[in-house]
């Protein structure tokens, strides 16, 4: 799973300023300074910042130990930044949340390296694309607090965290004698770059000739992909001798030194199958190991290989699992205590599953995590079990036959490491979390190695759509690659959104005065169902019919989505069609049974709903804004003027103000003459006046009015006195607030943002790799009363089989969670509206029943009540 939506591509401002992200700056961009204001026109607050749990949702490319101190662990990914392990808390903590909106193309990282000699130096290799998608060169990021705190470097070439071949690697290393000395391969033909000062300063090395010749989709070449040094052959504070490098390259990949770096050649007698090396390791006896795909992956390559090289003899020898070159592998690891322990997994085999191999005789033979045998009931054996309780969308929503099984073991195993420390830990990432095993050697004792998700912290989703009803769930969101979800509780992943799937939502609404009515929109192929429709508030779901025509090669996507405010008319923009044959917008109003084309308005264009008026609908494309009085049957032009020629997210109608409608636009790298900032109309679109002070505004949400206020709370991610940031406003867009700091700016939060309308002050931010960003007033976490239960009288002692659990918690809940355990099972949410909750028919077993009630506040407050009831089991 790919889970980088490409098609975003982040519709930012790119005057790349590069100003330092933590501590100071070596190097200027290229790119516009930001401006200087003598004064700034926004008030500050201080936010507290979390993240609502997915765990996991993207890709990890990349996995690092440092050899030499226990527990310091590092993860890479492609779109949303790096990450440490925190042994004590057992969460990864994202170390780029820095990142600024200007300079969200460093959240891809493309390399990092830990120093062997002093482990609190950390070095990262950060740039997204190599293409035209950005202006902005890499920039090596280097820190000596372990990700804490930075200083910077401008490479004069870019990088590419999210560009084919991210996985392979590492490209970025330190020598293990003279931590002085760090190498960097790049792409696009850059070579092989050293650096003698820590990471300051780089140079070219002129004598490593070698750019690879395979050329990735977007017609760049890979380049130089690993770098690794044989720590036997230097001594403390000399340089290494001999250095490995692998390109990726059909013939000759694999180069080496063994004079510190200045001269290199190809090693002789390496397999020349037409093959790229993806990974390469030293065992510490004189072995390099090196895992082969025909692809630079990591959705391609059907064909591979795994060889061992004798760097004492110069023999290599194919120790390929299969004895053939049917696999494509990517993922390699040697146990640093057992080197002959080592393990490989294939990258994309992708059906029925990709595989994992351990050797512990160097090679020679191999265990499978799992076979497959159609001549014995069942086909498939596996030797691994998976607990992805901490991710339960992991099975998206499915139950697989065999030889599938869902969840995957991986796809996109394009790193795979063994705990220096540890020889039964291990961690390898996928296309959608990091899984790791505390048993690994189970294995070679015929036993079975238990593999758990190892990715709490990590949120690495792009949102593309975010709801908070006034009632039901707190949050429900559109996600690329992984659909959405509906957060019955903001501290717990939930269950993927199924019935339809689709693997990228982008966009979803609800009825504001009725929330049961939620509708979502996304990607599928052919004929398959866009939208899919709920009458209980996400609970569950049934699939719309298609607003147009589909057949087996159509590729419509789901664009966007509108619901009437009583939930009695659905609006439906899909993206797709051809110039003569466009997908129009239509409406229903039999909850997406059928559909009729809505007249007056483009294909394609914005809508939103009134909040307040059933049958009063907008819509906005190319500049001019769209109104429908008749629930959607036709729009009519206003006359409105000055408005931008294209929007950078949603304009959206404010909850119980009919006609009072907020719009912005920031600017795009590819329209730099358009309006920008923030408007609003109070009269149903027909006019429009801009707000004052706002530069640019790239999306606008609503959220529960401040004390003593009538007029909702506005959340912008907007540009202000010449900063971009968060910002709300409490007296409807006079004066505004930035609630972030430097230390907080979450790169490509750009998407989607909305406050949520039952406790004031919380804003949640939709970014591109970082998740779900969720903000707090800081002095709202200073609470410590907790909420009150109060439960509804229950028959004791029933002869009853079911009981049902009712009752209410007061006001201090502030919008957080109710959970009913039944009898020691699994927490279940209870849903509260105006305070009140009630549960299901809930089983009673002959005897004594425990049924417990827990309430927790955004602060962590806990109530708990108790419930005991004696079932008289009559037969």
């Amino acid at each position: 799973m790919s889970k980088k939506w490409l098609g975003l591509i982040l519709v930012s401002a790119l005057s790349l300023s590069l100003a330092g992200t933590g501590s100071a700056a070596e190097a200027q961009g290229k790119g516009k300074k930001k401006e200087t204001y003598k004064k700034e026109t926004y008030k500050k607050e201080t936010y507290e910042w979390g993240r609502v749990k997915v765990v996991g949702g993207g890709f990890v490319p990349g996995i690092i130990y440092n050899p030499s101190k226990k527990d310091l662990i590092y993860a890479r990914t492609d779109i949303g930044g790096a990450y440490r392990w925190d042994p004590a808390a057992k969460t990864w903590i994202q170390l780029l949340d820095s990142v600024s909106f200007e300079e969200w193309n460093m959240l891809g990282v493309e390399s990092l390296a830990t120093d062997p000699v002093d482990p609190d130096r950390l070095y990262v290799a950060a740039g997204t694309y190599t293409n035209d998608w950005t202006d902005m060169n890499g920039i090596l990021l280097r820190s000596k607090d372990q990700g804490r705190t930075w200083k910077r470097t401008e490479l004069p070439f870019k990088l590419g965290g999210n560009m084919p071949g991210r996985s392979m690697g590492e490209r970025l290393a330190v020598d293990p004698n003279n931590n002085k000395v760090l190498y960097l391969g790049a792409r696009s033909g850059n070579g092989l770059w050293r650096s003698t000062d820590y990471g300051e300063t780089w140079s070219r090395v002129e004598s490593f000739t070698a750019v690879g010749n395979y050329v990735d989709d977007y017609q760049d070449l890979v380049g130089v992909a690993w770098v690794t040094f044989d720590a036997k052959t230097g001594t403390k504070g000399k340089t290494t001798q001999t250095i490995y490098v692998g390109v990726a390259d059909t013939n000759r990949s694999i180069y080496r030194s063994t004079d510190g770096g200045a001269t290199w050649e190809a090693v002789p007698g390496q397999p020349e199958q037409g093959f790229l090396p993806h990974h390469g390791v030293l065992d510490g006896q004189g072995n390099l190991y090196v895992t082969y795909n025909e692809g630079a992956g990591p959705y391609n390559g059907g064909r591979g290989a795994v060889w061992k090289l004798d760097t004492k003899t110069g023999a290599w020898k194919d120790i390929s699992p299969t004895g053939s070159t049917d696999s494509p592998y990517g993922g390699l690891a040697v146990d640093a205590q057992h080197p002959d322990t080592l393990m490989v997994a294939t990258m994309n085999k992708w059906w029925p599953d990709d595989h994992i191999y351990r050797s512990t005789d160097g090679g020679e033979t191999w265990k499978p995590f799992w076979t497959l045998d159609y001549a014995k009931d069942p086909v498939r054996e596996n030797r691994f079990t998976i607990d992805y309780s901490l991710s339960p969308w992991l099975d998206w929503g499915q139950e697989k036959q065999l030889p599938e099984i869902a969840p995957k073991l991986g796809w996109m195993i394009g790193d795979l490491e063994i705990d220096p420390f540890n020889s039964d830990r291990m961690m390898y990432g996928t296309g959608a979390t990091l899984f790791s095993s505390e048993n690994l050697t189970a294995l070679d004792k015929g036993g079975t190695v238990n593999i758990s998700v190892a990715a709490e912290g990590i949120e690495e989703t792009a949102i593309l759509g975010l709801v908070s009803p006034p009632s039901g769930a707190p949050l429900l969101s559109a996600m690329g690659d992984i659909g959405g979800f509906r957060h019955e509780d903001l501290n717990r992943a939930p269950e993927m959104i199924t019935n339809p799937y689709l693997g990228t939502s982008t966009d979803l609404d609800y009825a504001e005065k009725n929330p049961d009515i939620v509708v979502r929109v996304g990607n599928a192929d052919g004929s398959a169902p866009r939208m899919g429709v709920s009458t209980d508030n996400g609970r569950t779901w049934r699939p719309a019919a298609n607003a147009w025509v589909s057949g087996a090669e159509d590729r419509t996507s789901g664009g966007y989505a509108a619901v009437g405010a009583d939930g009695s008319v659905l609006l439906w923009s899909p993206q797709g069609g051809t110039p003569e044959a466009p997908v129009p917008v239509s409406y229903s109003t039999d909850l997406g049974a059928t559909w009729t084309p809505s007249k007056g308005i483009p294909a394609g264009a914005h809508i939103s709903s009134d909040r307040v008026n059933p049958l009063k609908f907008y819509g906005f494309s190319g500049g001019t804004f769209y109104v429908s009085t008749d629930g959607g049957a036709t729009f009519t032009a206003s006359a409105a003027s000055g408005l931008p020629a294209k929007l950078t997210s949603h304009f959206k109608a404010v909850p119980g103000v009919e006609g009072d409608i907020w719009l912005g636009a920031a600017k795009d790298n590819s329209d730099t003459v358009s309006a920008y900032g923030l408007w609003r109309s109070t009269d149903s679109g027909r006019t429009f006046t801009k707000v004052a002070g706002v530069e640019e505004a790239a999306t606008v949400g609503f959220g529960k009015a401040a004390p003593g206020q009538d007029y909702m709370a506005v959340y912008s991610y907007a540009k202000i006195g010449g900063q971009y940031g968060i910002y709300r406003s409490d007296n409807a867009g006079a004066s505004w607030t930035r609630i972030n700091d430097d230390a907080h700016q979450f790169g490509s939060a750009n998407r989607t943002i909305t406050g949520d309308p039952r406790v004031y002050g919380r804003v949640y931010v939709g970014t591109n790799g970082l998740g779900i960003v969720q903000g707090d007033p800081a002095d709202s976490r200073q609470d410590t009363k907790a909420p009150k239960i109060t439960l509804d009288p229950v028959d004791r002692s029933s002869d009853k089989g079911t009981a049902v659990i009712s009752g209410s918690v007061n006001e201090e809940l502030r919008g957080g969670t109710v959970t009913l355990t039944h009898n020691g099972g699994a927490p279940v949410s209870l849903p509260t509206a105006q305070g009140k909750f009630k549960s299901g028919p809930l089983p009673l077993v002959k005897g004594d029943n425990e049924v417990m009630v827990r309430a927790v506040d955004l602060a962590g407050n806990t109530s708990v009540r108790t419930v005991k009831i004696k079932y008289k089991y009559r037969p």
